[in-house]
């Protein structure tokens, strides 16, 4: 199992960014993925998450209706697209998978910062 995270970076508040995750190594279309950040101070946290299909998706309280997660079934990719960023949304931020254990890529650091 990978998890390549991509798309991470310095932004100031308001800003946008989008990251990206690419799978292989199990049945992707047959795995619920799930997004985390580890934030300064904080235990990791689950910020967003998408069925296998696509057709459900569950946010954290703290993102609800500025982050938006999808996922290509055809590219083995699930993005997190990331509006209005506060600087407390500044972290590491991981693609998980949970195949029986979960399964984590390297991470991608979002800085929001003026």
């Amino acid at each position: 199992v990978q998890l390549v995270e991509s798309g991470g970076g310095l932004v100031q508040p308001g800003g946008s960014l989008r990251l990206s995750c690419q799978a292989s190594g199990f049945t992707f279309n047959r795995a619920a993925m799930r997004w985390f950040r580890q934030t300064p101070g904080k235990e990791r946290e689950r910020v967003a998450s998408i069925t296998s299909a696509g057709g459900n998706a569950y946010y954290g309280d703290s993102v609800e209706g500025r982050f938006f997660i999808s996922r290509d079934n055809d590219k083995n990719t699930v993005d997190l697209q990331m509006n209005d960023l506060k600087p407390e949304d500044t972290g590491v931020y991981y693609c998980n998978v949970n195949l029986e254990k979960n399964y984590w890529g390297q991470g991608t650091q979002v800085t929001v910062s003026s």
